[in-house]
């Protein structure tokens, strides 16, 4: 299992780099998690968005879904497109009006998932697990079934004891970080801190903090994260292009 990241910062590009997405493979399955802003230019570099076989989305906030348009519109009048395939994007169904626009007919169909069913995704098993946003949101367990590797992203939240459990023992613990430590218990995102608290107490084997913020010191970051977190865990930066083998 092979994640690539496409973007990491929270809430609108800054500085070249843009949104939340990330390119998860296993063998020749190409599956896009989010799709935020400058997702398409940056897939490009690594994968002809042509070869996607689906695309999962943890909401509907723009910062995830900024770049799923012009994915469609890409899928639509790209030359080189099999007219018979579609490509199937994963989202709930909490918000209809979001969820119906993932279908563009003939060319990409809106498919729902649920908390409380497991969704068999090419070489994926995939759980859900709510989270705290100000919309609906969920947090994702990767199961890669050939190896048995976990991937736990959180999407967007703010704290929740559930996390340990669902993130127990991942091989990557991919948590949204906005915030700075001492900004703890936030309605809607991480601090430093709590992300390196639950992956201590999760027992993950690597944290890698997303969902950046565009101003401040990440070094800072990183280092709060990886003081709760303990020596044994290493804590990284997310950053564009950047790739992990799980």
């Amino acid at each position: 299992m092979k994640l690539t990241v496409l973007g990491c910062l929270g809430a609108y590009p800054y500085q070249n780099q843009g949104t939340t997405s990330f390119l998860l493979q296993s063998g020749d399955y190409n599956l896009l998690l989010d799709a935020g802003s400058a997702t398409l230019v940056q897939l490009e570099q690594v994968l002809d968005p042509l070869a996607l076989d689906a695309v999962i989305l943890s909401h509907y906030h723009h910062d995830h879904i900024a770049d799923l348009g012009v994915l469609q519109y890409y899928w639509q009048l790209h030359p080189k497109r099999n007219p018979e395939k579609i490509l199937p994007i994963y989202g709930h169904t909490e918000d209809l009006q979001h969820f119906e626009a993932l279908t563009l007919a003939g060319v990409t169909a809106g498919q729902e998932y649920f908390e409380a069913e497991e969704l068999l995704l090419g070489p994926f098993l995939v759980t859900f697990m709510k989270t705290i946003h100000p919309v609906p949101c969920f947090a994702m367990r990767f199961v890669e079934r050939g190896t048995g590797k976990v991937f736990v992203f959180t999407g967007d939240s703010g704290y929740l004891e559930s996390f340990v459990p669902f993130a127990k023992e991942a091989d990557l613990f991919l948590a949204d970080t906005y915030l700075f430590a001492g900004n703890e218990r936030h309605h809607a995102h991480f601090t430093s801190k709590e992300a390196g608290e639950i992956a201590l107490a999760a027992k993950v084997k690597k944290l890698v903090l997303t969902h950046l913020p565009q101003f401040g010191d990440l070094t800072q970051l990183q280092a709060e994260a990886q003081l709760a977190a303990g020596t044994k865990i290493p804590v990284e930066l997310a950053a564009v292009n950047h790739s992990y083998n799980i």
